[in-house]
Parts: structure tokens; sequence; C-alpha cells
């Protein structure tokens, strides 16, 4: 058994960063799954309280072992952990769920779309990562069939209310700015405790959300299935979302991962298929196959060198596939 389970593992870590990544974002899509439900029965700030609280509970043993190391953080470095524990972890995830309570089944993905173009900006002005002209191809392709998967009829899309539409954009730019913050800390920090302190540093951040909000009553409403659910969605798209994504990202340039990133529509499209008999139009289809073979396509040429999918990294180094780490 364990020579299976060890087997299982090298294998995982020898997977392309870029594949990993989008395991990742497409573990997000099955948000929808236990999101959706919690947030028209309770408190939008209050379901994010809940989801920071288990995931510190489970990952705290590895916020330790960030302490016990000592790490020498840059004021730049210490204020990269707090916007993205703050505003990529506890305030985007809040706007994120707020907006399902709108009933507008276009919020989620219109955020996925705005997100890579926030992302690409910040790896221009922060990373210093330099674009290709093929990345050009990939991210037309990638950017074009997303817009088909989130629309039934991408030549007729209008956003119905000002609300959830403002919703989305500021979750989309917390979390563009959260993957190219994520891509900078993966370098002196490893995944597995970036992870922690994500949830970490968001949990007090949610509490005053909650306050702020006026949800001080956090337990009320809350049964038995609601925490199950809660303890479902702290783990699959929360946690092992999260930890496939940082583990991934450390070998992505953050300009190629949010390319990656774009099958959260993809898996959520399915889902809605599966779960919610959805049937995708034609054009969705299309969207889903073009999606998957640049996918497919962008992971070959990143077991190569990151110029091959059309970044041009700095010259402190993206290894091309992320350093196995020994968890605490």
């Amino acid at each position: 058994m364990t020579t299976f389970v060890e087997t299982v593992q090298r294998r995982w870590l020898a997977l392309p960063g870029i594949v990993l990544v989008a395991i990742g974002a497409g573990l997000w899509g099955t948000d929808a799954l236990f999101r959706r439900g919690l947030a028209l029965e309770l408190p939008s700030a209050t379901v994010v309280f809940w989801e920071h609280l288990i995931l510190v509970a489970i990952t705290f043993p590895l916020v330790l072992a960030f302490l016990r190391s000592r790490p020498r953080l840059t004021g730049r470095d210490i204020l990269s952990l707090l916007l993205i524990g703050v505003g990529a972890s506890a305030l985007a995830t809040m706007l994120f769920t707020e907006a399902f309570t709108y009933g507008n089944p276009t919020t989620p993905l219109l955020l996925q779309k705005l997100q890579p173009v926030i992302a690409i900006l910040g790896a221009y002005v922060l990373l210093k990562e330099r674009l290709l002209p093929r990345y050009g191809v990939y991210f037309v392709l990638a950017f074009g069939s997303a817009w088909l998967i989130s629309f039934g009829d991408p030549t007729n899309v209008s956003v119905n209310e000002l609300a959830p539409a403002l919703l989305a954009i500021g979750a989309a730019v917390l979390w563009g700015m959260g993957t190219v913050l994520g891509r900078h800390m993966t370098s002196k920090i490893p995944a597995n405790q970036l992870t922690a302190l994500r949830f970490a540093i968001g949990l007090p951040a949610s509490a005053i959300i909650v306050g702020f909000r006026g949800e001080t009553n956090i337990a009320a409403g809350i049964g038995l299935g609601d925490f199950r659910t809660l303890v479902l969605l702290s783990l699959i798209p929360g946690l092992a979302a999260i930890a496939i994504y940082y583990r991934g990202l450390k070998g992505t340039p953050a300009s190629a991962a949010t390319l990656a990133e774009l099958t959260f529509p993809l898996t959520a499209i399915l889902i809605g298929w599966a779960r919610f008999d959805t049937v995708p139009t034609n054009t969705q289809w299309v969207g889903i196959a073009v999606l998957a073979a640049t996918i497919v396509v962008m992971s070959r040429a990143a077991n190569r060198t990151p110029e091959a999918i059309g970044v041009k990294a700095p010259a402190v180094g993206l290894p091309r596939s992320p350093v196995p780490e020994r968890a605490a």
C-alpha cells in the first residue's frame, strides 16, 4: 500500500504546473454544488467565516511550521500575504457568495472573464513577465472559448442587475491580483504553508466583515445539513483546490496560469448540465472543446520552457515543475 501511495504521489508531482493549476481551478467549478444553497439560506459573510474557520482548524499545523521556520520576509512580502488573505480569500469570497443571492447565473462566470485581464496586467507590472506574440494566440482561444461556455447565446448577453455585476467586478479584481501575488510568494514560502496562511489571515478578516455587516450570531440557522455542506465546501473547492493550485502556480508564469484557470467555467457548465439539468447549447459545446484543446496544448508546451507558451519570465527563475515539498 505504501509503495502504491508513493507511486501515485510521485506521478502527481510530476505533472506540469499548468496542469495542476487547471485541476485546482476546475475544482473551484464545483463551488455551486455547495455554495448556492448556503447563500440562499445563510448570510454571505457568515458562510465565508465558517468556511475559513473550518479551513484554519485543518491547516493550523502548517501555520505553526511556517512560524517555526522564521522566514525572512520583506515588507512587500508581508503586504502581499495580507492582500492575499484579506482580499483574495475573505473579501473576494464574500462578494462571490453574495452574488449567488441575486440568482443571476452569469455572475460567477462574468468575474472569471475579467480576472485574466487583471492578472495579466499585474504580472506585467509586478512580476516583470514579458508576453511573446504566441501568447496572444492562447489568450484569444482561451478567452473566446470561455465566453462561449459562459453564455448560452454569446451574441445576446446582458447584465440585468447592477449589484451582481459590481460584485463580480470586485471579486475579479481581488482574485486576479491574488493570482499575481500568490505567484510571487510561492518562490519564498512552500505551497502548503502559503495555503494555510491564506486561510489564517482570511479568518480574522472574515470575522471583521461579519461584525461590520451586523451578522453577529454566526451560529443562528445553521443545522446539521448546513454544517456538513460547509465542511464539503471547505474541503473540495476550498482546501483541495487551492492546495493543488498553489503547487502548480509555483512552476507556472502568472500570465499562463490565469488562462489555465478558465477550467473553472468549463467545470461549472458541466456540473450545471449534470446536476441542475442545464443542457449546454451548441456554442457552449464548441467552447468546451476549444478550451479543453487549448489547455492540453499549453500543458504539452509547458513541459519545455515558459517561452513555449509565450511568456518570457524574469531570470530569477521559474522551475519547469514544482519542487516536491514535505508537509509539516
